[in-house]
């Protein structure tokens, strides 16, 4: 017990100096992610990406932007499942973000782009029809933010 005691003493400071930051520590790109102004197309789905972005990074409004983040987003929906009278069970939702941050003092953009995929019912009503797909787009949107803040968090530590 002792030797493991002294062993983990010992490593303590080797495993310090490993050069390891983590991406939250001062120098790191938590602040940065708060002050990203994001832009997206004026549509619903846009607006649904907009408000998912802007709370995976927290951000702060009351300071000056350093970045603007600016998306493209493209869907598309197919229909998997028949049923006898040859209507859809389910649909598949493709959402496709092309995402472009640019800084707000100038100089080279950041680039890159995220899928994602996510189904849902289809219904015999039309209300629930609605109700389903939308649910579809808002998951879809939940998932590209995130993906989204990873690929931002990565630029930014770069």
């Amino acid at each position: 017990m002792r030797r493991a005691l002294l062993a983990l003493l010992l490593a303590a400071p080797l495993a310090s100096a490993c050069g390891f930051t983590p991406l939250y520590a001062d120098p790191g790109v938590g602040s940065s992610l708060r002050r990203i102004a994001v832009a997206t197309q004026d549509d619903r789905l846009g607006y649904r990406l907009r408000e998912q972005l802007e709370d995976a990074l927290a951000w702060d409004r009351a300071s000056a932007p350093l970045y603007r983040l600016d998306t493209r987003v493209e869907q598309s929906r197919r229909s998997l499942g028949r049923r006898i009278d040859d209507t859809a069970t389910r649909y598949e939702l493709t959402v496709k973000a092309t995402w472009t941050l640019t800084p707000a003092s100038g100089g080279a953009p950041m680039t890159g782009t995220e899928t994602v995929t996510t189904t849902y019912a289809a219904a015999d009503q039309p209300y629930a029809a609605i109700a389903a797909q939308q649910d579809g787009e808002e998951r879809a949107a939940s998932e590209l933010a995130r993906l989204i803040r990873l690929d931002l968090m990565q630029a930014l530590a770069q």
